[in-house]
């Protein structure tokens, strides 16, 4: 077929009206639209980024849950990482990307999901490509699929078999497959048409793939046979933005409105650097259009930079974009305002990062700010090198300089490894390691290692014998058996008075330490009523039992019982801390925006420590109002509820859970009302009237992004209050004050009483000042430059001596004035020219040569400059030199 008998013309379709269309064919042949699942994966640990959009139906497909529909359709974003050097460099790789997709978990099978792919992309209702531009692959065994495409329409010559058309990624589901390739015509090749991979599934540039619809038919075993699956399913994927380069005919995925607008945007930060004008540039373009897109979805679901996980991914796409912008000649901070951009662009399906894009643009600017600090230096650094080892031949960067260029000015490996590549370089890998390892282990050894509780050594690691805890609804153990006991690292049978061991008992009221609540403290009594030893800390063992650090008063013995006594008054204290972490969560939610997420906490006994994620200050407003909303949900004295239910089950009850916890088929949910509800595993309150009273004691930055509240309740909260009354009344007392209300009146009159007394002491201090130089401004004297006055004054400081320069300045008493004060150990020191010897003689010049003598140093205008120093003793030379200095 030749290009010039492709007649059919494109619909005139944006990236929008492509991804509706899509779902909306699908809803219409019965299938449910699922909402696009954030990047941040909560319930599936074996991923750091959900991936594709299968990677959202697994629960469906694995049979974990049973889906109300069996048919279902999605738009889902995506970030893949693994490949992130290509991005920029090829046409279409990228960090984040949209896939579209139908699923049938044993529902349909080949027979409709073939027939309705060639429907939608070729029916005028819909798509409307042109059929003789579409040429299908399928798995050579698979006759089936053959003989479905070929009764849909598809012309034999437009069908071919690849043995690669097989998805298998290991044991569990798998089949055959079959891929849907656009002719983009010989024009958009990159090859000769008679080249070997100038066919449709080859390494070319004409054929482009737009759909994989996957027959997931077999279970691939363990013993790597291919068994039947009892139910079939249907796994299909098409990338959005190759179909919308096919739509608006555009060389590549960056031609597009998914990218354009960013790039053009990118173009007037840039100046004279424009995209399609130069390959090399059009790679940086590419790739911050790309990235920017990543990172701003990505924070708006709740990850954030940081130097771990997906934190670090974050962290190194701002880099490679900020680097990338260095190429372009752009030398300030740019990121953060592409935010509101990729917010447009995608917010026709995506409005909630057009909403959340000045919090966006917040983190990202700050992240910036902090390695465009000292990108500069690595910068130069890394560019000096790179021409050392092109001078030298030796075509390498040693490990050390690259960890350097990592630790000192933020380079991630990959980065230094890029650039060098770019260059033609390699870099020693190894070497770096080695470096970072050496770093490593020089922090361990200068760390305070805690060898008591919270490390937990190998004796444990094979105890499994179960272990329950009954705190929930017991604070008293009658009869708790002990297990199993320690002593200085070894499993002992007997332990004395006078010795700290380790103790898992059968049962146990004891709440071991985790989710920011502390441990238990409290008694282990005998059989007689006699105190045996303290619990002073409880963790968790290797198999999770309660393991109890206790300081015995008397000996101890595995397989006695003994009476577990938790100290009741800590624990409720402790309870209702816990409970207003919870109202604080959620208080701050409301308040200052559904971006603000837990990222850590502490529960004691007197008070709660609560660390989240948010970009710049919180107002005494907002904390007011935050503290307020906490204090309405204790007085409305709503019922504090718990529930063990599995996963599913808690989310929809929408239960907020945290990003870096992990979650077992059951969990337990805490609820407040109708105001909060939570994933915990920790001790609460029955009511919230129980707290009493929340009080914010303290609110400041802890970190990049990260703001953390200190706050008390109950009798520790009216404690606090007590004290501020108390300062109050003493405040009042001194000020003479009747009632604590006349307190802020009193305080503005005595303000008022204080700059009238500062307002008369600056007048009779300039008037004595005016006198001082009067006198001064007597005494000129001749040098060879012009007149001079020179002489020191008993002022407050600089303040009156620049107020005495205008002075001589008005009255044009001499060419040259310097003037010197003493206020304690310091010394002021001014020099002042006439705007007509200036040019003769600048002020800084002058100054710079006097000031030694002070023991300080100084600068200005030609005209007026002034110097500091730590040596009164020394004025007197100082005014001499002046004049030395104006007669050579």
């Amino acid at each position: 077929m030749l290009e010039g008998d492709f007649m059919k013309e494109l619909k005139k379709l944006n990236s929008a009206q492509i991804r509706r269309m899509y779902l909306d064919f699908f809803k219409a042949k019965g299938h449910t639209e699922m909402p696009s699942q954030s990047l941040v994966p909560v319930d599936d640990p074996t991923l750091l980024w959900i991936n594709s959009g299968v990677a959202t139906m697994k629960k469906y497909f694995d049979g974990e849950v049973v889906p109300d529909n069996p048919r279902m359709t999605s738009s889902q974003k995506s970030i893949r990482t693994n490949d992130i050097e290509n991005v920029g460099k090829t046409a279409r790789h990228h960090t984040m990307f949209e896939m579209l997709g139908n699923f049938s978990v044993g529902d349909y099978f080949k027979e409709k999901a073939i027939p309705w792919a060639w429907e939608l992309l070729t029916s005028d209702e819909w798509y409307g490509l042109d059929p003789e531009k579409l040429y299908i692959t399928y798995y050579p065994k698979d006759d089936v699929a053959k003989e479905v495409w070929l009764k849909t329409g598809v012309a034999p010559d437009h069908l071919l078999p690849n043995q690669d058309n097989f998805w298998d990624i290991g044991q569990g589901p798998s089949g055959p497959d079959t891929e849907i390739f656009y002719d983009r015509g010989q024009k958009m090749n990159n090859l000769p048409e008679d080249d070997p991979e100038s066919y449709p599934g080859g390494e070319n540039e004409r054929y482009l793939e737009i759909w994989n619809i996957v027959f997931s038919q077999f279970n691939h075993t363990p013993e790597d046979t291919y068994e039947p699956l009892p139910n079939k399913n249907i796994d299909t994927g098409m990338g959005l933005e190759r179909v919308v380069s096919i739509f608006e005919n555009a060389p590549t995925n960056f031609e597009t409105d998914l990218f354009l607008p960013i790039i053009k945007q990118t173009e007037t930060f840039s100046g004279e650097k424009q995209y399609g004008q130069d390959k090399t540039d059009d790679i940086q373009f590419k790739i911050i259009a790309d990235h920017i897109r990543a990172i701003t979805f990505a924070i708006n679901d709740g990850a954030l930079p940081s130097n771990v996980g997906r934190g670090y991914v974050i962290r190194r796409l701002i880099r490679r974009a900020v680097v990338a912008g260095k190429k372009l000649n752009i030398d300030e901070p740019f990121l953060a305002q592409l935010v509101p951009t990729v917010g447009e662009i995608m917010k026709d399906y995506y409005p909630d990062v057009l909403k959340n894009a000045e919090y966006v643009a917040s983190v990202v600017k700050s992240e910036e700010d902090r390695f465009s600090s000292t990108l500069n230096g690595g910068l130069n650094l890394l560019n000096d090198v790179i021409a050392k080892a092109k001078a030298d031949q030796t075509n390498s960067i040693d490990g050390k300089t690259a960890f350097k260029l990592y630790d000192t000015y933020g380079f991630p490996f990959e980065l230094t490894r890029e650039y060098a590549e770019d260059e033609g370089l390699v870099v020693d890998e190894d070497g770096f390691k080695a470096a970072m390892t050496e770093q490593q282990n020089r922090a361990r050894n200068a760390r305070d290692v805690d060898n008591g509780m919270g490390v937990q050594n190998d004796l444990w690691t094979d105890f499994k014998e179960a272990s329950q805890y009954v705190g929930y609804t017991d604070l008293v153990v009658k009869d708790a058996k002990v297990l199993a006991m320690a002593f200085e690292g070894q499993r002992v049978d007997t332990a004395q008075a006078g010795q700290t061991v380790e103790v898992i008992f059968d049962q146990t009221p004891f709440y071991a330490e985790m989710g920011g609540q502390v441990a238990d403290t409290g008694d282990v009594i005998d059989n007689y009523g006699q105190t045996v030893g303290r619990v002073v800390d409880v963790q968790h063992a290797p198999n999770q039992q309660n393991l109890h650090r206790i300081e015995l008063t008397a000996n101890l013995k595995v397989g006695t019982r003994y009476q577990l006594v938790v100290d009741q008054k800590r624990h409720q204290k402790i309870e209702k801390n816990h409970t207003a972490t919870h109202l604080l969560d959620q208080a701050l939610r409301n308040v200052l925006g559904g971006h603000t997420q837990q990222a850590g906490s502490l529960v004691e006994q007197h008070y709660l420590r609560f660390d989240f994620n948010h970009f710049g200050q919180v107002t005494a407003d907002d904390l007011q109002k935050v503290e307020d909303l906490v204090n309405e949900q204790i007085w409305r004295e709503i019922p504090v509820t718990t529930v063990e239910t599995d996963l599913e089950s808690a989310k929809e009850m929408g239960a907020i859970a945290l990003f870096s916890d992990k979650y077992g088929d059951r969990v337990r949910v805490v609820k407040i009302g109708d105001f909060n509800t939570e994933f915990c595993g920790g001790d609460h309150v029955n009511n919230t009237n129980e707290l009493g009273l929340f009080k914010i004691v303290s609110e400041a930055g802890v970190g990049a992004g990260v703001r953390r509240i200190e706050a008390v309740t109950a009798s520790d909260a009216f404690q606090f209050m007590q004290e501020r009354v108390t300062l109050l009344n003493s405040v009042a007392d001194q000020l003479k004050v009747a009632q604590l209300k006349e307190l802020p009146h009193r305080i503005e009159d005595l303000q008022n009483e204080l700059k009238q007394v500062q307002h008369a002491n600056e007048q009779l201090e300039a008037k004595l000042a005016s006198q001082q130089a009067g006198a001064a401004f007597d005494q000129v004297k001749t040098t060879n430059q012009g007149t001079l006055i020179a002489a020191e004054l008993k002022v407050a400081g600089m303040d009156q001596l620049r107020q005495l320069a205008d002075q001589w300045r008005q009255k044009q008493q001499s060419d040259f004035l310097v003037l010197a004060t003493a206020v304690d150990d310091k010394v002021n020191l001014l020099v002042a020219v006439s705007d007509e010897k200036s040019h003769q003689v600048k002020a800084g010049d002058l100054i710079k040569a006097i000031a030694p003598a002070i023991k300080g140093g100084g600068g200005g205008r030609p005209t007026l400059a002034q110097a500091g120093g730590k040596n009164p003793a020394g004025i007197s030379k100082a005014l001499q030199e002046a004049a030395d200095y104006l007669n050579h």
